[in-house]
């Protein structure tokens, strides 16, 4: 039963709630006869009520009490009060480790400084015999002060070696954890040998270990699912996508140590802790004497809004331009991490300093510019700042005539990949060489397009149209101007204007153009890949294309958000996580949707939650969003909550079925028939304007069981 502050269990006086969990609720409580904090837990009725395990639970807690060090919580007592077994521990404070798993994983060097004491903790208590067996980020905390702390060391699932077994020399303790068809511990950080309900050694917390090391360093785990089953499934069979597939900075001697965790066969991973621990501080060593220091991490640059120093405040849209063809220049580099064009613009009138915006965007380096066009002549400044310090890397002022803009783009983007020493291909060089069109004016309308485009109204997208068509007039093999067309089309075609089949034409039609005139840009292969999924239903076509994309440009976040939406509508959910959440890296201060909406479909409703918020606080007004946010609640059991972020979404836009309708299908399933009902009468009412969609009907007949 939970406790309230201030009543008392023996000597302790609670002070507050901690948590809970299978093995009984935690809180906080002050110890008034040593008079410091502790931590109390509560044993759970199914130990606490059987005197057979509670007297072995006593005395392996007595075993689990010896373990002394610093990364390992202390176990003070196991105790008894008026019949409620509770046992103290060291209070920490701070975070639970799942805090620290960010998309696309942490710096090497942080993922070494919690990986090396995680591997100390575990060496202590396997050469006492203790075998944790439910390793996972909820069971390991980092303090205030930065230091790891593991939790729950052979409690949840008390430990008894065989007889006759000397753990203290052979660290490698066993028992099986299946009884009465029940598996133990927490699915996901499960070694292959626990779910099969076999012996368990050390080498199955290496295991899970190898797991936290693999979701620390990319930002999602090796093994997943859409439900416990598939997970499972997953672990047994599934081999995880090598490292430096997910991130080319890991060295290839530190994604051999987390391959070998992850090894099915216990025989093939580390035979100890203390091996793992040697190998990660080797790892560490040449990182710090710079042996792996080249490839540690992946240079990150920001290329800020290029400020318009034009008379005439009409050349915004140049600015903007130079702005976005520096950043697809860039893109073209594997070795760079560059942010995309939609965060960078989203600052252009923040006020907020270098170092501000290099700490949202999660970069090292900032690449800040002017234009001032007069004429025909255009001047160009531009600088390379290292975030952190300030330092000028680079600079540069163009005095040019505007025939140069292509040469002033690509000289930018070669003196930011040289500042940052990252390596360029001779291929990748040759293309960022390569001039778009040789038509000053066909280069403005596709400016001009590309500005319109991107405010997504339909009378901006048709405006954008009019500008790629008078580009391509102007340069019939102008290759991004009819990227630009395909996507417009497509866009336009999503929204009912101008017929779907008048948009379908000519947004595979303009796709073609792009793939004719440039086989190697990663934006024609793009727009195919769109074109071809929104109008043809061609998945695999689609997804070569896209594949075929990311080679050439692989820092496009749009590419990777694109990508992400496919693999989600083929159920390929742990693919679909990993792209978008590579989008999410590329592109921060983007709100990306389409990553809460992943999780929801996977049936992660609790990330599903947590991503809508995190959109929510870019984007308050996208209805989108809410209506993602009101499922992952309603889902959850919290049918109120998300019942009222679905009329938010209705409010948010009034006008759009497809929330009405999602509002009708949760108050059905929710019983309230009648508010679905009203919703039905509204969108079959003959006399509206523009018919309801079938589609929209049927969300809401499906919630009635019709």
């Amino acid at each position: 039963m939970p406790f309230a502050p201030g009543s008392r269990l023996g000597s302790y006086e609670i002070v507050g709630t901690l948590g809970a969990g299978g093995m009984g609720e935690v809180y906080r409580a002050t110890d008034s006869r040593l008079g410091r904090d502790v931590a109390i837990k509560i044993l759970p009725a199914a130990v606490a009520g059987d005197p057979d395990r509670l007297s072995r639970f006593e005395r392996e807690a007595r075993t689990v009490a010896r373990l002394n060090h610093p990364n390992i919580v202390v176990l003070y007592s196991v105790e008894h009060d008026n019949g409620v077994p509770f046992i103290t521990m060291e209070l920490v404070e701070g975070q639970d480790l799942s805090h620290d798993v960010k998309p696309g994983g942490l710096p090497l060097t942080r993922v070494l400084e919690l990986a090396i004491p995680l591997a100390d903790a575990m060496t202590a208590a396997h050469e006492l015999g203790v075998v944790h067996r439910d390793l996972k980020p909820a069971n390991v905390m980092v303090t205030h002060d930065g230091r790891v702390k593991v939790l729950d060391f052979g409690l949840a699932k008390p430990l008894q070696a065989p007889a006759g077994l000397d753990t203290a020399s052979s660290g490698a303790a066993t028992e099986s954890i299946s009884r009465a068809g029940q598996i133990l511990g927490t699915v996901p950080y499960m070694a292959p040998e626990q779910i099969r309900g076999e012996a368990v050694d050390a080498r199955t917390d290496l295991f899970a270990l190898g797991i936290l090391l693999y979701e620390l360093m990319t930002g999602r785990r090796p093994f997943m699912g859409a439900t416990p089953a598939d997970e499972i499934s997953s672990i047994l069979r599934d081999a995880p996508h090598p490292l430096q597939t997910l991130r080319v900075d890991v060295p290839a001697d530190v994604a051999r140590v987390i391959s070998r965790c992850l090894e099915k066969n216990p025989e093939r991973r580390f035979q100890t802790a203390k091996d793992l621990r040697n190998a990660l501080n080797m790892a560490r060593q040449a990182l710090e004497s710079g042996a792996i220091s080249a490839r540690q991490e992946v240079p990150s640059v920001a290329v800020l809004p290029f400020v318009n120093r034009s008379h005439d405040e009409e050349d915004e849209y140049f600015a903007d331009g130079i702005t976005e063809d520096v950043i697809a220049q860039l893109c073209k580099v594997r070795t760079l991490k560059v942010i995309g064009r939609t965060s960078v613009m989203s600052l252009k009138h923040s006020g907020e300093s270098p170092q501000e915006i290099a700490a949202r965007l999660n970069v090292g380096h900032l690449l800040e510019g002017s234009v001032r066009r007069i004429g025909n002549r255009v001047r160009i400044a531009a600088q390379l700042i290292e975030a952190d310090s300030g330092r000028h890397l680079w600079a540069e002022t163009y005095d040019r005539q505007l025939t140069d803009i292509f040469a002033i783009q690509m000289d930018v983007a070669l003196h930011i990949a040289a500042a940052l020493r990252a390596e360029l291909s001779s291929t990748t060089r040759e293309r960022m060489q390569r001039e778009p069109t040789l038509d000053m004016r066909a280069y403005e309308h596709y400016l001009r397009g590309r500005h319109c485009f991107v405010r997504f109204t339909p009378q901006e997208l048709r405006r954008s149209i009019e500008h790629f068509d008078a580009a391509i007039a102007l340069d019939p093999g102008f290759t991004l101007a009819y990227v630009g067309l395909a996507f417009a089309y497509t866009e336009l075609g999503g929204s009912g204007e101008p017929g779907d089949q008048v948009a379908r034409t000519r947004a595979l039609s303009a796709a073609s153009s792009a793939i004719t005139f440039g086989p190697d840009v990663g934006e024609a292969h793009a727009a195919m890949a769109f074109t071809k999924l929104a109008f043809e239903f061609d998945w695999t076509g689609a997804e070569n294309g896209y594949k075929r994309a990311l080679e050439l440009s692989p820092n496009s976040a749009d590419t990777h958000d694109l990508y992400g939406r496919l693999c989600s509508a083929l159920e390929r959910y742990d693919e679909a996580i990993a792209l978008l959440q590579r989008a999410r890296e590329l592109d921060p201060l983007t709100h990306r949707v389409d990553l809460a909406t992943t999780f929801l479909r996977a049936g992660k409703f609790e990330d599903a939650e947590r991503a809508s918020n995190d959109a929510a606080t870019l984007d308050p007004h996208d209805p989108r969003i809410f209506a993602t946010l009101g499922w992952a609640r309603f889902k959850q059991g919290r049918v109120d909550e998300g019942l009222a972020d679905l009329e938010r979404a209705v409010s948010l836009a009034p006008g759009e079925d497809i929330w009405l309708a999602q509002l009708g299908q949760a108050y059905a399933l929710s019983g309230r028939t009648e508010k679905a009902q009203e919703i039905l009468r509204q969108l079959e009412d003959p006399g509206r304007a523009t018919p309801a969609s079938p589609y929209h009907l049927a969300y809401i007949h499906t919630g009635l069981g019709n």
